[in-house]
């Protein structure tokens, strides 16, 4: 029978009242019941969500299908229930765990399966782009020949089978959140490399049903399916949004990014949500939201969403809407800051990259070391199982169940109830639905081309940059599907919310200079060119880029990208440099906490030149966390110098709140910028919880940019775009910094644009970071362990000196200079550690003395800092480093990272 569709494009939806028929006849409060599908599409109705999707009509699954994976005794055994007596209907289900029968089971199963199997079918066709199947009974736990854990076809797994076979499809990621272990979904694809089962579950070392050995970290899969098979095995109650979101940004990202799927199915239960008696953890219903964000830039978009566990129907209904919410393109919800994970999820990790880093090169944070040191986690010296655990294995009988099987304990759950009740009702009240009218907002005004050279310097920094910008937008069909927002100048007070009074003046002046006198003042400044237009268009790119902020502020729009250009992000409060005039997205941002009582926001600058004049804006400002991943070089790379080194973290207040990426060595591309948004970005940015993001998007990082010299391609910054859009409840703002190769620069502002629209994002080929890229994300994260968890700490006293000389032009510009040429000096080294231990006595001269060794050995110094890791068992080693955790008293970033 073929599915009834009723649209051809979009988000698919599978519901079937048909699948509440069946119940457990001699337990009316049995958890898997009717109302698990009933309830959650009627909170989907009640948001208007329904109405949006394309309706797939469940329909029975044939024999065939259920075949692929599943036997004929199993069939034969499952159908006869249909005309089974009660009494018959006990006696069976006597025979297999949490399993109870119903003459209406089959037909039930049936459709589950059918609806399933055509959900995924459109999906890889291309006739959805994604969808979801509230469907009953529940599939992961069934075998081939087993029924047990209320599942009796497997729907993911022949799903799965079918499209593998059906559509010779080679790479599927399988995502299982139930709380509950999905072994026969394991067991299905123990050995194919064509699927990796990733797995995260409640487990207690085997405590926790199904009590199986096959569930911990260090079952991998065997032949060629080895290192396909991921379980992240939780061993103890009480996880919550950080401890899976590290899970996340870890484990599964990076894998998935190296693996490449081309589809992603997602065995999709909700007993991990808040309240759910079964699974006791404390996902928050929004935070699933949050993970199909995540997961939505992988295999062009292809999520397919099938109902698993579930069973506190509050917790269900709103964590299965607010999927469907996201699959459909709506703004992620917010969720509370996070937070740093608990220790045993911290083990966990561990315990999952020692035994998979060798399958995985993308999971390559770990260092090797000598055998003879210890981890910080004495168990991660081990192998399971636990001492005087005893453990099920796959495929043993078990004897006869008891006809009635407590699924928790009820008396205990019944005592904390009404307290999650509760809380499940007042985040529901708490959590901000509002869809604003339009999805994105653009602004582009032609006053901006009036910024030009006249002196035929051959500046790359031209008017056509945004020429070519809005004509390619135009060329892809993005430019009118845009809320288009009209530019405007910005006022003289909006401009000294960052630039002093003087320098606004200087510029101004230039509208009644001649160009002879233009030629000589620009002169004046690094790699500035200036014109009589040059106020007038700088004064529009920040107005501009302002009228955007006003528009997702207010949330006429979700997010905004401003077409603007002179850039901004090298402006100083008192100069101008590096092709910029005013600082943009400076100004931009104190205007958001000015005009609109914002109170966090956070920069991301991709551009590959380091923002000095942003960093030094806010070097002292805990509000605006600045992230900047730029090509550094030691320090000689534009803007040379310090300013953009491991060790500017913030002063003072601001400790913390200054990130830089710098990379050094090597050309870096897609696999580098990728792993540094998993590792470092994600982690720091949802800890920090911004109230908007503002991205400076240069785009100079691209392939066959001559001023970047990097192999960034145009697609990953649409990966990167979509990856911010769960923070901030999707306010999200793009503003044009550099970027120069014409063509290139184009093609990755469309990318950012479509991304921010909700098409899928172009598939990346398999991604792994460059060993250049890894040892700059570690030496960052070391960095942060080194400066936030000293005693005295050494960045505070370079910061100290930083500032004292930062309003000194000549001394500072003299310090940048001997940073960059003595980096490379090891003789100037050697001196500098020789005279640092004869000067430890004097106090003054000893930290002036510890500062410059900092700057100039930091490599040597990060390396020293470190904790490692090794493991040895039988005949395997696994070396490793072992997790840091960034943490920061008093505000800052606690989170969890491998270093």
């Amino acid at each position: 029978m073929a599915a009834s569709v009723q649209h051809t494009q979009g988000t698919g939806l599978v519901y079937d009242e048909r699948l509440a028929r069946h119940f457990h006849a001699w337990n009316e409060d049995f958890t898997e019941k009717p109302e698990r599908i009933l309830e959650p599409f009627a909170r989907c109705q009640a948001l208007g969500l329904v109405n949006r999707c394309c309706r797939i009509q469940a329909r029975p699954a044939t024999e065939s299908e259920i075949l692929i994976l599943h036997s004929r005794d199993h069939i034969r055994l499952l159908k006869e229930t249909s005309s089974m007596s009660e009494e018959q209907l006990k006696n069976l289900s006597q025979m297999y765990d949490y399993i109870y029968f119903h003459n209406h089971i089959y037909k039930s199963a049936q459709l589950a399966l059918g609806g399933a199997i055509d959900l995924v079918d459109h999906v890889v066709t291309g006739r959805l782009r994604n969808g979801m199947a509230i469907i009953r009974p529940p599939g992961h736990h069934a075998m081939k020949e087993e029924f047990n854990g209320y599942c009796y076809l497997n729907n993911v797994a022949v799903s799965a089978k079918l499209a593998l076979d059906n559509h010779n499809l080679k790479r599927i990621l399988i995502v299982d959140w139930d709380v509950h272990h999905g072994q026969g979904i394991q067991s299905f694809f123990y050995d194919d490399p064509r699927v990796i089962y990733f797995s995260i579950h409640r487990y207690e070392h085997g405590i926790e049903w199904p009590h199986l050995r096959e569930s911990d970290y260090d079952c991998v899969g065997v032949g060629a399916g080895r290192g396909y098979n991921i379980n992240v095995p939780l061993n103890q109650v009480g996880c919550d949004n950080s401890d899976y979101l590290s899970i996340f940004q870890q484990i599964l990202l990076p894998v998935a990014y190296e693996f490449r799927p081309e589809l992603v199915i997602v065995a999709a239960g909700y007993d991990s949500a808040i309240g759910c008696p079964e699974g006791e953890m404390k996902v928050t219903p929004a935070c699933f939201a949050h993970f199909i964000n995540l997961l939505s830039p992988i295999a062009a978009g292809k999520i397919c969403l099938i109902l698993e566990g579930g069973y506190c129907t509050e917790s269900l209904s709103e964590g299965v809407a607010l999927s469907l919410r996201a699959l459909l393109g709506d703004p992620c919800p917010r969720i509370e800051k996070t937070h740093q994970p608990c220790l045993s999820v911290m083990e966990t990790i561990l315990n999952v990259l020692k035994v998979h880093r060798q399958y995985w090169p993308s999971l390559c944070y770990q260092g090797v070391l000598s055998l003879g040191e210890k981890p910080s986690i004495p168990s991660l010296l081990r192998l399971p199982p636990a001492p005087g655990m005893t453990l099920r294995t796959i495929g043993k009988k078990l004897g006869e169940m008891p006809l009635l099987q407590d699924c928790y304990d009820v008396t205990e759950h019944d005592m904390v109830k009404e307290a999650l009740c509760q809380q499940i009702d007042d985040l529901i009240r708490s959590t901000d639905l509002h869809i604003p009218k339009h999805k994105v907002s653009l602004v582009y005004d032609g006053k901006m081309l009036l910024h030009h050279d006249t002196t035929s310097g051959g500046f790359e920094e031209n008017p056509d940059r945004l020429i070519q910008i809005c004509k390619n937008l135009k060329d892809q069909n993005l430019w009118d599907r845009c809320f288009h927002v009209q530019g405007r100048p910005a006022t003289e007070e909006e401009l000294k919310l960052v630039h002093r009074e003087d320098m606004v003046k200087k510029v101004k002046k230039c509208q009644n200079m001649q160009e002879d006198t233009l030629a000589k003042f620009q002169t004046l400044f690094k790699s500035v060119y200036l014109c009589q237009g040059t106020y007038e268009a700088a004064s529009y790119a920040v107005g501009s880029l302002l009228n955007i902020v006003d528009a997702v502020v207010t949330r006429e729009a979700e997010s905004g990208v401003a077409v603007i250009r002179p850039p901004g992000h090298h402006a100083e409060s008192d100069s101008m440099m590096g092709f910029c005039i005013f600082n943009n997205v400076a100004i931009a941002t104190k205007y958001a906490q000015k005009h609109h009582n914002i109170g966090r926001v956070l920069i991301i600058d991709w551009d590959v030149h380091h923002g000095n004049g942003t960093q030094s804006t806010f070097y002292t400002d805990p509000s605006v966390l600045y992230i900047s991943l730029h090509r550094f070089e030691s320090g000689c790379f534009y803007p040379n110098g310090g300013c953009g080194a491991l060790n500017r973290v913030g002063y003072e207040e601001g400790t913390g709140y200054n990130v830089n990426v710098p990379w050094s060595g090597g050309v870096m591309g897609d696999g580098d910028y990728i792993a540094a948004f998993q590792q470092i970005i994600l982690p720091i940015a949802y800890e920090f919880d911004p109230d908007l993001v503002l991205v400076s998007a240069g785009f100079d990082a691209t392939c066959d940019d001559h001023m970047g010299g990097y192999r960034v391609s145009a697609p990953c910054f649409g990966h990167m775009t979509s990856m911010l859009k769960g923070l901030a409840g999707g306010r999200i703002v793009l503003a044009l910094e550099g970027g120069y190769n014409l063509e290139n620069t184009s093609e990755a502002f469309a990318s950012c644009v479509a991304a921010l629209l909700g098409d899928p994002c172009t598939q990346l080929p398999p991604l792994t970071p460059s060993s250049r890229g890894v040892e700059c994300i570690c030496e960052v994260l070391d960095t942060f362990v080194c400066c936030f968890r000293g005693v005295g700490c050494i960045c505070e006293v370079l910061d100290t000196l930083v500032c004292c000389f930062r309003g000194v032009e000549c001394i500072c510009k003299v310090l940048d200079t001997l940073f960059c040429c003595f980096r490379g000096v090891e003789c100037i080294c050697k001196v500098l550690d020789t005279l640092v231990c004869c000067f430890r006595g004097v106090g003054c001269i000893c930290k002036v003395l510890d500062t410059l060794v900092c700057c100039f050995r930091c490599v040597e110094c990060n390396a020293r800092c470190l904790t490692h890791l090794s493991v040895v068992s039988g005949a395997w080693s696994v070396y490793g480093r072992c997790l840091m955790h960034l943490f920061v008293v008093s505000g800052a970033w606690s989170v969890m990272q491998g270093a």
